[in-house]
C-alpha cells in the first residue's frame, strides 16, 4: 500500500497544472480556483496519504478546533467559489473576507507623488479619492499615474517589491 501512494505522490509531481486541477476535481468532488502547481500537487498528495493512512487522528482534530476553531472548519473542505462571504452562525451577518494587507476601513492612506499629495479613505465597498470610489488600490494607482498595470498596494506602500 505504502508502495502506491509513493507511487501516485511521485505521478502527482510530474503532472501539469491542468491535469492537477482535473485530479483535484476527482479526488475533491469540486473544481478548484487555484492555479499555484506548488499548494495543488501538495494538497492532492496529502489527501492521497490522508486516504490510505486514515488522516490525522480524532486527538489532533480536537486540539485543532481547541486552537483555531475558524481554521479548523475551513481546512476541511476546499475553497470552490468567489463568494466574498464566510458563513456564519445563524443570527449573525456573513463576514466578509478582507485582504490583511489594506488598513481597517476609515483609514486614511497618503502618497506624495509628483508633488501633490494623495489621500485614499478606506471606505467598506471600496477607496475613496477626490470625491470618486474607486474598488482597488490598482484602480486607483491605474487612475492616478495612467499606467495600465500597476500594482496599488506597492504603489501606495501597503507591501514590498519582492525580488
Amino acid at each position: 500500500m505504502e508502495d502506491s501512494v509513493i507511487r501516485q505522490i511521485h505521478r502527482l509531481r510530474e503532472m501539469t497544472v491542468g491535469e492537477l486541477r482535473i485530479e483535484w476535481e476527482r479526488l475533491y468532488g469540486s473544481p478548484t480556483t487555484s492555479r499555484n502547481r506548488d499548494h495543488l500537487w501538495r494538497r492532492l498528495a496529502w489527501e492521497i496519504q490522508a486516504r490510505a493512512h486514515g488522516g490525522l487522528s480524532d486527538r489532533a482534530k480536537q486540539r485543532l478546533e481547541e486552537l483555531a476553531p475558524d481554521l479548523h472548519a475551513r481546512a476541511r473542505t476546499p475553497n470552490v467559489g468567489g463568494d466574498a462571504a464566510v458563513p456564519a452562525p445563524a443570527g449573525q451577518p456573513p463576514r466578509t473576507i478582507r485582504d490583511f494587507r489594506l488598513p481597517v476601513v476609515g483609514s486614511v492612506i497618503t502618497k506624495i507623488y509628483k508633488g501633490h499629495e494623495l489621500r485614499v479613505v478606506v471606505r467598506d465597498g471600496g477607496f475613496e479619492f477626490d470625491g470618486a470610489m474607486f474598488p482597488s488600490l490598482s484602480a486607483l494607482a491605474r487612475h492616478v499615474t495612467g499606467c495600465r498595470s500597476i500594482n496599488g498596494k506597492l504603489f501606495f506602500g501597503l507591501t514590498e517589491r519582492k525580488r
